[in-house]
């Protein structure tokens, strides 16, 4: 695993996370995310997941980000009436993983399940948004042998 590139910190139960990003860059990939309430959106991913209003162009959408290549855009719209299968997965740290689901809880009794831990050595909670997006937010474990040799089992090359 080259970890050299990453704005991931390394896996480590006391890990702490990047600062938010602040220069402007070339998103290689974001979701844009329709929502019927643009300011109660932006209230629930700034004080529930952590995300900053990155800028906002009144009334028709806001950049939000929390840490590098971690952009959503958010955008007036109809959002669908159910979330979809599909989620969208961000990277945290592991103490930033009770405090979200708390914050997310008491601004969407309900919205929250997890953290449980994930057979490929995370610990991950699920979000479902205001825009019925389903979130997964997502931290590494450090790497024990248990996990090295499960990882290894099922074919994944892990650094030793």
């Amino acid at each position: 695993m080259d970890l050299t590139h990453s704005t991931v910190p390394v896996p480590a139960l006391d890990a702490d996370p990047p600062p938010v990003e602040e220069r402007v860059y070339g998103m290689p990939m974001f979701p844009t995310l329709p929502t019927a309430d643009l300011a109660a959106s932006v209230e629930f991913w700034v004080r529930g997941l952590g995300f900053v209003d990155f800028f906002t162009i009144p009334g028709r959408l806001t950049h939000l980000r929390r840490w590098r290549f971690q952009d959503v855009l958010l955008v007036p719209g109809e959002p669908p009436t159910t979330p979809p299968p599909g989620t969208l997965s961000v990277a945290c740290v592991l103490r930033q993983l009770d405090e979200a689901v708390a914050a997310c809880e008491a601004l969407r009794p309900g919205c929250t399940t997890g953290p449980e831990r994930r057979p490929w050595n995370s610990v991950e909670a699920q979000v479902v948004t205001p825009e019925n997006a389903r979130v997964v937010l997502t931290a590494a474990l450090p790497l024990d042998p248990d996990a090295a040799r499960d990882l290894s089992a099922v074919g994944v090359d892990v650094p030793r």
